[in-house]
């Protein structure tokens, strides 16, 4: 049963509302949204902090390391942030109660990739890992009703498995193997890039079956796919990170969908040239038909036309990463502390690097 904004706030008691100023708790009131991302502070320490709409920062927690990306389930209101490569952690959190943190950790042999999805009906979650020793993706199973116990795995088809979707069946997960090997005994140098051979592969998420595969010519064997976003009409937007060398411009963005073309998308050379090989971030607005790329390395943001695969604009914003959507454009973060929106209107929290990823969290009805 859905619960009014209001009442779910005032079910989360005191101690998240107590620690909102009267604007920052108007503002939560009123927001159709909030967002999660992992950070940095300037002292050294990490956490995973919500945004609201108009850029306040009203919660954070700690964590023990560098996180990644932020994976939400609207069922139970809980929120799973994961360790970045190679880290073994990834901490679940409720950022509107006073339940403490809890801390998944991962089986001996395994480590986490950043990323992770929630079933439909929130009793699992699934997250990419690595078997390091014998360098092969895994998708690890975790129980969400019996305090993330893990009770599973099933492998990617390739190696190095970063960004995994659910798509609208509920049944398939989409999942990004960027075909990169890695050792936890060598720190994140990257061990096969002659020999690297991405994927982005369809799973059925209840057998561990694989549905299809798909792989990049030849001539593109050194283009990671990483990242990704599903649109409206169940199109996977993904995007890559070129590892040959950089003077060469290889398209850095496509698409796929179960039974469809898996194809990359052309650029203007300007635009492409601009993203320095490397796109950080891929998220999709559904409302406004469109697919944001990022690339700190570029410092760089680009706006692609869902339907036609055509350029809409660019934007500068030093080491942007974070994207989301918001309204009928996007809220972006970066490593300097920025927060931007489409208006032009940001606010600069110098203490904080916000880490790559900005999950949009949608509130209850008001």
């Amino acid at each position: 049963m859905l619960i009014s904004r209001r009442a779910f706030l005032r079910a989360a008691g005191a101690g998240f509302t107590a620690m909102l100023s009267p604007s920052a708790l108007g503002a939560v009131e009123a927001a159709d949204a909030v967002y999660a991302t992992a950070f940095q502070r300037r002292d050294g320490t990490y956490g995973v902090g919500i945004l609201s709409e108009d850029r306040q920062l009203l919660f954070t927690a700690p964590l023990p390391d560098r996180g990644h990306d932020v994976t939400f389930d609207p069922v139970s209101r809980r929120a799973v942030v994961f360790a970045r490569r190679p880290g073994t952690f990834a901490v679940v959190f409720d950022h509107v109660s006073e339940r403490a943190p809890l801390t998944i950790t991962s089986v001996e042999g395994r480590h986490f990739f950043g990323h992770g999805v929630f079933s439909p009906d929130g009793k699992l979650l699934y997250a990419t890992e690595n078997d390091f020793d014998n360098a092969a993706g895994m998708i690890g199973v975790y129980d969400a009703t019996q305090k993330f116990t893990r009770v599973g795995e099933f492998p990617t088809h390739g190696m190095d498995p970063h960004d995994l979707l659910l798509m609208a069946d509920g049944k398939t997960l989409a999942i990004a193997n960027g075909g990169i090997e890695t050792h936890p005994d060598f720190g994140r140098a990257k061990l096969n890039l002659a020999t690297m051979q991405p994927s982005l592969v369809f799973l059925d998420r209840e057998h561990g079956s694989l549905v299809e595969r798909h792989v990049l010519p030849t001539r593109l064997h050194q283009l990671s796919i990483r990242h990704m976003d599903v649109d409206g009409a169940g199109i996977v937007w993904f995007g890559c990170q070129y590892e040959g060398p950089a003077s060469d411009f290889p398209p850095l963005v496509g698409r796929a969908a179960p039974g469809a073309e898996f194809s990359l998308i052309d650029m203007p050379q300007d635009a492409l040239s601009s993203l320095r090989n490397y796109v950080g971030s891929v998220t999709t607005n559904r409302e406004a038909g469109t697919v944001a790329v990022t690339s700190p390395q570029g410092n760089r943001l680009a706006i692609i036309d869902a339907a036609t695969g055509t350029m809409r604009a660019t934007q500068s914003l030093t080491e942007v990463c974070g994207i989301a959507p918001k309204g009928d454009s996007f809220l972006a973060t970066s490593g300097t502390g920025t927060i931007l929106d489409a208006a032009g209107q940001r606010t600069v929290m110098d203490d904080y690097v916000w880490d790559n990823h900005l999950l949009r969290i949608t509130q209850p009805p008001a």
